[in-house]
């Protein structure tokens, strides 16, 4: 949707390729020659991308460490009526990248805001990855913390699509192995680029592929839904009384179910919901 501003100025985002420079579209082309201004999240990696096209539009650094400071100033040019495009190193910014500040300010401002559509890491790794996507999540980058990373992968019942480094790559499949190794998985490495890799399989046999061979490049992980786990009603409230235990014996509530989704298998979350439920709970 398109923000009718006051001024004739107008901010556009415009989304560039995530490795093919000729994945580019016109419209974006055509934006970014008009602009009085591109903002950048790094303006000689932008350069080459301009040069490429013939476009001598001016530029102007915004990433992570000015954004707030300039989108101020990018504002008070839409405002006198500037027209600025704002581009990232790679694919749609915002995604994981600069610009949420700015284009805030001018949603605010009530100035005019055009999103163009092009290149997306994400949705060509999901595409890439042949994993069911009726419903799917984007988490960004995958968390440092293994608890948090644990939490995460544990039972989730939707595709999971995420950037990761390949410096960690081979501990997160490692740890989604120790947790669900049937888990459907595909590495997208480098997409779009001269040495483009999507590799498909189960968490374990990746984690022992990538514990052999690191991965080198721009790295994109799709993690498909863990598989429903099913368990009898007396088998659920066995399980819920000994989590109930472990808690009345000292156990702090996410220690006791964690420790007893690895044991049974099943879903920590669901397992945690059922026990915070527990003035219905027959076990209780």
């Amino acid at each position: 949707m398109t923000t009718t501003g006051v001024s004739g100025g107008r901010l556009v985002v415009c989304p560039t390729p995530i490795g093919n420079l000729e994945d580019v579209t016109l419209r974006v082309l055509a934006a970014l020659t008009q602009a009085d201004l591109i903002a950048c999240e790094d303006t000689r990696h932008t350069r080459l991308l301009l040069d490429r096209h013939g476009i001598s539009t001016a530029t102007v650094s915004f990433h992570e460490h000015n954004e707030r400071a300039r989108a101020s100033e990018l504002v008070a040019r839409i405002r006198d009526g500037a027209v600025v495009a704002l581009v990232s190193d790679a694919g749609t910014p915002l995604v994981s990248d600069p610009g949420f500040t700015l284009v805030r300010e001018c949603i605010a401002a009530g100035l005019a805001l055009e999103v163009l559509p092009g290149p997306s890491a994400v949705i060509t790794a999901l595409v890439a990855s042949g994993l069911p996507l009726e419903r799917w999540r984007f988490v960004g980058f995958l968390p440092r913390a293994q608890g948090k990373l644990r939490e995460l992968l544990d039972g989730c019942d939707e595709a999971l699509v995420a950037f990761e480094s390949p410096k960690r790559l081979a501990a997160t499949l490692a740890l989604l192995a120790e947790l669900d190794p049937g888990r459907a998985v595909a590495v997208c490495r480098e997409l779009t680029k001269l040495h483009e890799e999507v590799r498909r399989g189960p968490a374990a046999e990746l984690a022992e592929h990538y514990a052999r061979e690191s991965a080198r490049g721009e790295l994109v992980v799709v993690i498909g839904a863990a598989a429903p786990v099913t368990v009898d009603e007396a088998r659920r409230r066995e399980v819920l009384a000994v989590l109930q235990e472990l808690i009345d014996a000292g156990t702090r509530p996410r220690q006791a179910v964690a420790a007893v989704a690895r044991l049974t298998g099943l879903k920590a979350n669901a397992l945690y919901r059922e026990l915070m439920q527990g003035k219905e709970s027959p076990t209780r």
